[in-house]
């Protein structure tokens, strides 16, 4: 019994000491086995099952993939003293991880010098060039288009710049300097680009304020415009309204006249057949026309405006 239980706490101890000697590396690490703090044998790039002497030796991983870096926002001078807010990122990896463990041993370690390396570089190309030099790329003519904007504005507000190295120059020159400062780590620097630019906040204020003058410019213009163009709408409607009220005139005396006319004929037919009967029927409108209760009227009984009222006997 006592040799079949000294068997089976061997082979316990035996298997304890297998699950410690193995790690697995996966495809996306590689593993640098240390011993007492000192790198041993050859780093462990292929994913697959490895053995160490355990309780001595101690496996670290280490990513093989790309790394990112994401770096600060930070105001930098350009060449012209005009203070921008820049805002970088790369992308790295680990190329000897041996290297890499005797001289930064850790990813945090390796960002903050990734920080002390790229942000100087970004910072000493950023002021070495014009803001337009770290905004374009080319010097492909910018159309500025709104709008409402007539042509001819929109040609004058076609805007070239000239540039000399523009931002990919300086992303990579950028790179370049930082690489070989990185290599003593046993790092690569793979990628850096320029995420973001932009005005520090009062030399944005200035900018705002300029386009807002110049889109009140352009505004104001359109309201000059739309009022110049109003007041000769109304000159036009007050023009056709004199039009219309005149030839309405001229038609309504042309109807009057001929009703006039009309008249007289009627009237002077009838006057022509039977003057007297005329005569005295107007001499009664007049009547009705000049005298009324109100009325009094001193007159001799031989006045000729009273011969009709005397007895006068009418003929047919």
């Amino acid at each position: 019994m006592k040799t079949k239980g000294i068997i089976l706490i061997a082979i316990i101890i035996a298997i304890l000491i297998g699950f410690s000697s193995a790690y697995i590396v996966d495809e996306t690490e590689q593993v640098v086995v240390t011993q007492l703090g000192k790198v041993v044998g050859t780093p462990k790039k292929e994913p697959g099952l490895y053995f160490r002497i355990p309780f001595i030796q101690t496996p670290n991983a280490l990513p093989k993939n790309l790394l990112e870096w994401d770096g600060d926002p930070g105001q930098i001078p350009t060449m012209e003293k005009t203070y921008i807010w820049v805002d970088t990122f790369a992308r790295w990896k680990i190329v000897d991880p041996v290297k890499f463990l005797e001289t930064v041993k850790s990813l945090t370690s390796a960002r903050g010098r990734l920080d002390d390396i790229i942000d100087p570089a970004v910072r000493n190309f950023i002021t070495s060039y014009r803001l337009i030099e770290a905004v374009r790329t080319t010097n492909r003519e910018m159309d500025i288009v709104e709008m409402g904007m007539d042509a001819k504005t929109q040609e004058d507000h076609k805007t070239t710049y000239s540039i000399s190295t523009g931002r990919d120059k300086i992303t990579k020159g950028i790179m370049e300097q930082a690489m070989p400062k990185l290599a003593k780590f046993g790092i690569e620097l793979v990628d850096v680009k320029i995420k973001r630019i932009n005005y520090v906040e009062e030399v944005r204020k200035s900018v705002y304020g300029r386009m807002i003058a110049e889109r009140s410019q352009i505004a104001e213009k359109f309201r000059s415009e739309g009022k110049g163009e109003a007041r000769k709408i109304l000159g036009e409607k007050e023009r056709d309204l004199k039009l219309i009220t005149s030839e309405a005139y001229r038609k309504a005396q042309e109807i009057k006249g001929k009703a006039d006319a009309e008249a007289t004929i009627l009237y002077a037919k009838a006057y022509g057949i039977d003057p007297e009967f005329y005569s005295f029927i107007r001499t009664l409108e007049i009547y009705n026309q000049a005298l009324d209760k109100e009325s009094s009227l001193l007159l001799s009984t031989d006045s000729e405006f009273f011969k009709y009222l005397k007895g006068y006997s009418f003929k047919p």
